[in-house]
Parts: C-alpha cells; sequence; structure tokens
C-alpha cells in the first residue's frame, strides 16, 4: 500500500517556484561574476598581486561550480515537471478505469436490483434520518449499511443492512437518549 499522495497541480505549481528561484540565484550570480572573477590588486607589489589572483581563481572556481549546480537545478525542475504530468497521465488513466467498472457494475447489477430490490455486488447504503434503516449489501458479495444512530430522545436506532454471500452486516445504529419521567 502507497502512503504518497500526490497532486499533479501543486507539483506544477512546486517546479514553478523551484525554477523562480533558479532564476534568482543564476541572476544574483551573473551580477557577482565580473566583479569576483577580475579582483584588482590593492597594491603594485607581488603581495597584493598573489592574493588579487587568490581571490579571482576561487572566484572563477565558484563559478564553475555554480553552472554545475545551475544544470542539475535545471534538471531537477525538469524532473519536477515530468513527474506531475506522469501523475497526471495516470490519474487521467484510473479515472477512466473506475468508470468502466462503476458502468459495467450498473448493468451487472440493475437486474437483480429490480428483481430483489438489492445489487448482486456492492455495499448498502448507511441509514439516514429519514431512512434510519442500512442498506442492505449485494446478493453474492457485499457489506450491510450500517444504521443511523439517532438524536431524537426515546427513539430506536436503524437496523444494519444485511450482509451478501460474502460479507458483513452493517452496524445498528445507537438510539436516542432514554426518557426520564420524575
Amino acid at each position: 500500500m502507497s502512503f504518497v499522495t500526490a497532486a499533479p497541480e501543486m507539483l506544477a505549481t512546486a517546479a514553478q517556484n523551484v525554477a523562480n528561484i533558479g532564476t534568482s540565484l543564476s541572476a544574483a550570480n551573473a551580477t557577482a561574476a565580473a566583479s569576483t572573477t577580475s579582483v584588482l590588486a590593492a597594491g603594485a607589489d607581488e603581495v597584493s598581486q598573489a592574493i588579487a589572483r587568490l581571490f579571482s581563481d576561487y572566484a572563477t572556481h565558484y563559478q564553475s561550480l555554480n553552472a554545475q549546480a545551475a544544470a542539475f537545478h535545471h534538471s531537477f525542475v525538469q524532473t519536477l515537471n515530468a513527474a506531475g504530468g506522469a501523475y497526471s497521465s495516470a490519474e487521467a488513466a484510473n479515472a477512466s478505469a473506475q468508470a468502466l467498472e462503476q458502468n459495467l457494475l450498473a448493468v451487472i447489477n440493475a437486474p437483480a436490483q429490480a428483481l430483489f430490490g438489492r445489487p448482486l455486488i456492492g455495499n448498502g447504503a448507511n441509514g439516514t434520518a429519514a431512512s434510519p434503516n442500512g442498506g442492505d449489501g449485494g446478493i453474492l458479495y457485499g457489506n450491510g449499511g450500517n444504521g443511523f444512530s439517532q438524536t431524537t430522545a426515546g427513539v430506536a436506532g436503524g437496523a444494519g443492512g444485511s450482509a451478501g454471500l460474502i460479507g458483513n452486516g452493517g452496524n445498528g445504529g445507537a438510539g436516542g437518549a432514554c426518557l426520564l419521567y420524575t
């Protein structure tokens, strides 16, 4: 069982946010590149020139690493976008499969529902205030619906629906609070 949930629209938003962060970082690094890779020596002596060269080399190495990080960042954004597309495709495929299943069950259950007042396969509906008894489960397979729990004092809760050949009967609903006379 998978415990991961993903919303494709949230992945698309996250990818756009990450891309915006990358754009901001690239702009900041481009702005700093010119002034950090060509540091001027503070004086004409050899030590000042060596220190300026050291800082310039360090900045050049940083810009090289930054280019690698930007490439990784771009790849990560593409992966997020691809994942969002994959989840969207999977949801679309599953939605059509579920619709097919529901249509098939409707065709299978229609004759049994007409003859016996309950489906061949499927769970019974839970009871409501208007109809407190739980619905019966399918004749071959299905759980009965739970009975409605009354909130009106002195009124019995609804009966749980019957199960089919394979399934469990629904739980009976709780009755309303008892009326006490003094």
